[in-house]
This record gives C-alpha cells, sequence and structure tokens, in this order.
C-alpha cells in the first residue's frame, strides 16, 4: 500500500480548495492548452489516499493552482509527488518540517487520519534510524522567518510536553492525543516556520521533537500503530537536527518499543543496536538500561536464551549507574522496579517461571514510588507468572490490585494488558479468579 499524500492534503486545507475545486481549476487550466482532462473529486481523493500522481504536467500544474492561492511558489516535492519510498527520509531540513506539520495538521482535522494506512515496514523501517545515525549531518539549522524564535519560547514548549506526560500518565494516551495534536498545530508550527539562529534552532528541535514523540507515544497508546510510526519517524528527524544524540536514541528505543507487541522482534534487536552505538557515550545509563531490557525480551521471545541473558547482565550493569537528577524528563518511565519487571517478563518467556516470580515480586517492593501505568504493569506481570504456575488465587487477587490502578485510564494497551490477564486466569473456577473475571468484564464493556 502506498503512503497518503498528506503534503497534498495539507496545502489544499491551506489553499481553502476542496477536492471538487482542484479538479475544476485542473480541467480549466488543461481545456484552455487544448488538452482537457476530466478529473473529479474522486480523482483528488485517490491521489491524497493512494498517493497516486497524475499523468504528464498536472502535478506542475496543481503546483501553480495552489502556490498561486497561497502566494508562494511550490515543488513538486512540496505537494507529495515526487516518486520516492516512504516519503520520510532522504529529504532536506526545511520540507522534513513541512511533512511533520503536514501530519499533525491532517491528523487534527481527521478523526480517522491514516486509519486505513499500514505501518512501514522491511528497509523503509530502518531506513530513518540509518539517515539519524549517519551523514549528512545539518551544519547550520538557522532559518528566516516571519518572527523570532526565543529560548523563552523553548522553555513553553518544554513545559508543555511535561505536562502532558502526567496528563498521559494518569489518564491514558486516548484522551490526550488530541490535545497535544492541537498544541502542535497552534503553538509549534509557528515556531518552526519563525527564524532563529542555530543554536536556538537545535533547542527548538529538541523541544519540539519532545513534544512529537510524545504524540507518537499517545497515538501507540490509542492504538493507532500507522500513525504513532509516522509521528516517531518525525521525531527522529527532529532529534538528528538538534544534534541531541542522547535524545535520538530515546526516539529509536520508543520505535523498539512499538515493535515489541508487533512481534517485529528483529526489528527491537536492530533498533536497541543502532542506538546503543548511534548515540555512544551520550546515552544516560536509564536509557541504556531501557535499551538492553528490551534487547532481552525480544531475544526471549524468539527463544535465544544465551543473548537474553546477556543483555539482562547489561541491564543491570547500567541500572546501577542511574542517577536520576542527572536524566532528561523522557527518561523518567525508567523507574525503581522497571528493570525487575522487564526481566521477569523476559524469564517467563523462556519458561523460568521461579526466577521470574522472584523478579516480579522484587519489582512491586518499589511499587509505590511509580505512576499508576508502571503500578499496573507490575501488577499485571506478577499476575500472569502466578497463573502460569497454578497459583490462581494469588494470581486473581493481584489482578485485582491491577484493575484498581486502571480504572479511569483510556489506554488501549492498558487494556490489552488486562485482557492478557484475564485470558490467563479463564481457565481457573475459584471464587476469587470468578470475581476478578466478573469485574474485568464489567470495565471491559465500558468504550474507550
Amino acid at each position: 500500500m502506498s503512503e497518503p499524500n498528506i503534503l497534498l492534503d495539507s496545502l489544499l486545507v491551506e489553499a481553502g480548495i476542496s477536492h471538487a475545486g482542484l479538479a475544476a481549476r485542473i480541467n480549466a487550466t488543461t481545456a484552455t492548452a487544448r488538452r482537457s482532462t476530466r478529473y473529479d473529486h474522486t480523482a483528488v481523493a485517490r491521489w491524497i489516499r493512494d498517493g497516486g500522481i497524475p499523468r504528464g504536467d498536472v502535478p506542475e500544474i496543481i503546483c501553480e493552482i495552489i502556490g498561486t492561492r497561497i502566494g508562494r511558489v511550490l515543488s513538486l516535492s512540496d505537494i507529495g509527488m515526487v516518486k520516492r519510498g516512504t516519503g520520510l527520509g532522504e529529504v532536506d531540513l526545511p520540507q522534513a518540517v513541512d511533512q511533520a506539520v503536514a501530519l499533525w495538521r491532517g491528523d487534527l482535522g481527521s478523526r480517522g487520519f491514516l486509519a486505513g494506512a499500514t505501518m512501514i515496514d522491511g528497509p523503509a523501517a530502518i531506513a530513518p534510524v540509518f539517515e539519524w545515525e549517519n551523514p549528512p549531518h545539518e551544519m547550520d539549522v538557522s532559518r528566516r522567518g516571519p518572527r523570532t524564535v526565543s529560548m523563552e519560547d523553548v522553555h513553553t514548549l518544554k513545559a508543555a510536553r511535561g505536562r502532558y506526560e502526567q496528563m498521559y500518565r494518569r489518564v491514558g494516551g486516548v484522551p490526550v492525543r488530541p490535545r497535544i495534536v492541537a498544541f502542535l498545530n497552534a503553538h509549534v508550527t509557528p515556531l518552526l516556520k519563525g527564524g532563529h539562529d542555530d543554536r536556538t534552532g537545535r533547542d527548538l528541535f529538541r523541544a519540539a521533537g519532545g513534544l512529537v514523540a510524545l504524540a507518537g507515544i499517545c497515538a501507540y497508546d490509542s492504538d493507532r500503530q500507522a500513525l504513532s510510526q509516522r509521528y516517531l519517524f518525525h521525531a527522529l528527524r527532529m532529534a538528528k537536527a538538534s544534534g541531541n544524540l542522547a535524545f535520538g536514541g530515546y526516539v529509536v528505543a520508543l520505535l523498539a518499543n512499538q515493535a515489541m507487541p508487533q512481534a517485529k522482534y528483529r526489528y527491537v534487536i536492530q533498533y536497541a543496536e543502532t542506538a546503543l552505538r548511534g548515540a555512544g557515550g551520550y546515552l544516560t545509563p536509564a536509557l541504556a538500561t531501557d535499551l538492553h531490557t528490551l534487547q532481552a525480551k525480544a531475544y526471549a521471545r524468539i527463544g535465544d536464551r544465551a543473548s537474553c541473558h546477556a543483555h539482562m547482565s547489561r541491564a543491570e550493569s547500567s541500572a546501577a549507574r542511574i542517577r536520576q537528577n542527572d536524566e532528561p524528563s523522557e527518561t523518567g518511565y525508567v523507574q525503581p522496579g522497571l528493570l525487575e519487571c522487564q526481566h521477569a517478563e523476559a524469564l517467563r518467556r523462556l519458561g523460568d517461571l521461579v526466577a521470574a516470580q522472584e523478579y516480579a515480586e522484587e519489582a512491586l517492593r518499589s511499587v509505590d514510588a511509580c505512576h499508576l501505568r508502571g503500578q499496573a504493569h507490575r501488577l499485571a506481570t506478577l499476575a500472569l507468572v502466578l497463573a502460569e504456575r497454578g497459583d490462581a488465587d494469588q494470581a486473581a487477587a493481584t489482578a485485582e490490585m491491577m484493575l484498581e490502578r486502571v480504572e479511569g485510564m483510556e489506554s488501549e494497551r492498558v487494556a490489552e494488558r488486562v485482557a492478557t490477564v484475564t485470558a490467563a486466569l479463564r481457565p481457573f473456577s475459584t471464587l476469587t479468579v470468578r470475581e476478578f473475571l466478573a469485574r474485568a468484564g464489567q470495565q471491559a464493556r465500558v468504550p474507550l
């Protein structure tokens, strides 16, 4: 399936031209040149939906029509009608910014934006990560624009990201995503189109990239995987422009996290290895810990016990060096107990249930120090281990505590976690299990 042409869609919105209006203008232009076309609104919709490119010089005509309306000269790449792979890589920074703006403008304008799109796969899924790691890098990101970006603007973006992240942790990504998308459109777009010197520009891309990455996290949590992946690719492009290797490694870690539930374990391993290599000595201990636990879990899923244990050991070494005060805000999710919880999950997949239970119980000793999502994840992990060991009543009691934490949270990922625990307990018929199943079923009937 081809990529939707979000650049053309966004420009039509900016120009105030409907699909039928564009088709009529094209037909009028070609009729004057005595080579009549008969395009209608469905043809324009198809170009946008399927990334199609009309024949002949029609793309140039589209550039002229829209460019005249919005007051600037447009190229074929500006309207998304240059034949390329995903349209996300091998582009210069100004066009990358245009593509990012088009993404969240489309997301704001349509509840079902990219709903029919599939996740980018194969070499195209690796290309943005390869491009982040390798030259050429921007030597200068300064820009002329209608307004001057200040460091106060940058600090506003950082504060907004912190606020939205706290909301996400409390209530889930479903209700938070529209708020972030609205903020990107109203506040981030004017800054990215504004003027700044090189130093301020790099700080701007770092701050904006943090918000774009969080939009990707919320899309992931809303089970909008194709949309999430595209947000994360744009966040990675901004990370490259910022020159902040640690932030780039964080975004690659998010891509690895997304690949895990998609059962793309080789991607998880490759993404994590690239982040560890590409960010080098700039990677913080917390992020290195997360990347090694991700690899451990991926190796466990493919049955490579030795590699799993090796990365568990490396994760523990990295975790011993974590100093929370020295970590960036994005790695705040690497809280006490996360490593033990991830190790428990990996060992459970390997069938080492005794060791898995020990790690899962250790993770719960610090459960009150982490946010609600983390608490629910730790409780779910222990419940699954207990269920597989046949301790149904204790598993159900643990799962009840999980339900208490997630009540009122709007998150497809959390809902999936609850469903997994429910499925693990359904074969048992004790009173405690039946009570849990009844409560879980009642919560599941409330739509997100």
